[in-house]
């Protein structure tokens, strides 16, 4: 038996195809994630992975909508989210496949942008 700490990984992942990992895997990516009231990500789209996202603790929204504990939002390649967490919070992250780079920022400040900036 071994064990890890959430917090030896990057901002909560700890499975995919990336260094620190448990599992090296090219086919999905596990993350962990605790958010605090107030806490943001920007508008963003993946091109290649599905997300799954579990809400374990606490209210967030996603594009203006509400979820509370238990609630499985899935977000599908192209379709572009805002997050927010409206309570501390944490999620449970699952996406498939697992790419680095695969989250792309889309500026809503430039009307003139036509592809999403990649991070």
């Amino acid at each position: 038996m071994k064990k890890n700490n959430l917090k030896d990984f990057f901002k909560g992942w700890f499975i995919g195809d990336f260094e620190p990992s448990l599992l090296r895997s090219p086919d999905f990516e596990v993350a962990v994630k605790d958010y605090s009231a107030g806490d943001k990500e920007n508008k963003h789209v993946h091109k290649k992975a599905v997300e799954f996202t579990v809400v374990l603790d606490g209210v967030i929204s996603m594009n203006d909508v509400k979820y509370f504990k238990n609630d499985i939002i899935t977000i599908d390649k192209y379709e572009s989210t805002i997050f927010k967490s409206i309570t501390d919070s944490r999620t449970l992250v699952i996406k498939t496949p697992s790419v680095k780079g695969d989250k792309y920022i889309i500026d809503e400040t430039d009307i003139t942008q036509r592809q999403p900036r990649k991070v």
